[in-house]
């Protein structure tokens, strides 16, 4: 997440809430993008270091737990920034001008200089923190497919261009020998069933019978399976989509909650700011007059009553509003007995880590030195496909 100031609602319910449950699932990296925050907001960093911390401390209180994921800030990766400017060489700029929110950003931030390479290559810095982790998911909703989408064919790009060694066949043909003789019969055959006619089930076998031998270094494997694709070494995992639950989260004005559109209710708000601000969430134009009649479909506060109150509160706002039996504050009182009882707990967890910055702080730094071991190999390997380890 980008630190652009205090997380609210529609942070939480879309991203956060889901990163919450998939850290116990999945061997999780979850960061502070500090350099994605200069790409729309490079004129003013006065702010920036306040923000980093307070977004760690709102995770935290979240839920994020950093003996289940690693949480980190990305500009203390800087392996991050090198491998962004690597692929920065090899990728073609239609690729990122077509990426869909490019236009989109441009065209609801006019006020805002927008015509920088770093905007024009956000995209290509997500692809280099997807990549340099080796992730295979990356959880996203559908409005972010296509930026996964870039960074597989980033990857894929990249390995059709480094993976193929000088001596590639030499060092498959020594690959196979070691699986051993029968082994490597095996191998050869499934690969000619893959490679002449397309069957799968004899890719997943291959792939499987090489995970399964211990005898084979880790860039053997690797080249073997390149081998059976038809390409070379694969240095560049292509990751996959894993397309989470996001709920609609309106803002009070009725569009996408987002701090640019000033409709926000945030995270840890005072409960009085809440209640005022619910109060003049917009409602469905239909209602001028409490006895109008009015259809839940197209109000906004019908949104988060989705996300925030139970089966039978929902069946009393769907049959009052119809029938005109309850008016719009008393549909909007409910509401916000609902989501300051559940922003409460989160803002007492605060107060805990606010009082103990030191805490946050050694989490943090854990969570960075543990990114960097990683983010090292990667860079490494990457150094050595491209040729440029200098002995």
């Amino acid at each position: 997440m980008r630190p652009t100031g205090a997380l609210h609602l529609g942070n939480y319910h879309g991203a956060l809430k889901n990163w919450i449950e998939l850290q116990y699932q999945y061997e999780c990296y979850f960061f502070i993008a500090d350099i994605h925050a200069l790409t729309t907001g490079y004129e003013d960093t006065s702010e920036l270091e306040d923000r980093v911390w307070e977004m760690a401390i709102d995770w935290l209180a979240a839920g994020l737990n950093p003996a289940a994921a690693t949480m980190f800030i990305q500009s203390r990766v800087p392996e991050t920034s090198e491998l962004h400017l690597l692929l920065s060489m090899i990728t073609p700029l239609g690729w990122l001008e077509r990426v869909p929110t490019y236009k989109d950003q441009q065209e609801q931030l006019k006020d805002r200089d927008l015509s920088t390479y770093g905007f024009l290559g956000y995209p290509l810095l997500q692809s280099a923190d997807i990549l340099l982790y080796k992730a295979a998911y990356v959880p996203v909703g559908e409005d972010q497919i296509a930026h996964v989408e870039i960074t597989r064919e980033v990857a894929r790009r990249f390995n059709h261009i480094y993976g193929r060694e000088a001596d590639f066949e030499t060092k498959v043909e020594k690959a196979i020998k070691a699986l051993g003789g029968k082994n490597g019969s095996r191998y050869r055959e499934l690969r000619k069933l893959y490679q002449e006619k397309g069957d799968e089930s004899a890719l997943e076998k291959a792939v499987a019978m090489l995970e399964g031998t211990a005898r084979l270094t880790l860039a053997d494997r690797e080249r073997l399976v390149g081998y059976l694709e038809g390409t070379g070494r694969s240095i560049l995992v292509e990751p996959e989509v894993l397309l989470t639950a996001t709920p609609k989260v309106p803002g009070l004005d009725g569009r996408k909650m987002s701090k640019s559109y000033g409709n926000t209710i945030g995270l840890r708000e005072d409960p009085d700011s809440v209640a005022r601000k619910l109060k003049t969430m917009q409602t469905d134009p239909a209602r001028v007059r409490r006895t109008d009649a009015g259809d839940p479909e197209k109000c906004p506060v019908w949104d988060l009553h989705k996300v925030y109150s139970d089966a039978d509160t929902q069946a009393w706002v769907q049959q009052g509003c119809r029938s005109a039996g309850i008016g719009c504050l008393d549909c909007k009182g409910r509401l916000t007995e609902a989501v300051i009882a559940d922003i409460e707990q989160i803002r007492k967890r605060a107060q805990e880590y606010e009082e103990d910055r030191d805490l946050v702080r050694g989490i943090i730094a854990e969570g960075c030195e543990k990114a960097r071991d990683v983010a090292r190999q990667t860079l490494e390997e990457v150094h050595q496909a491209m040729g440029m380890i200098y002995r």
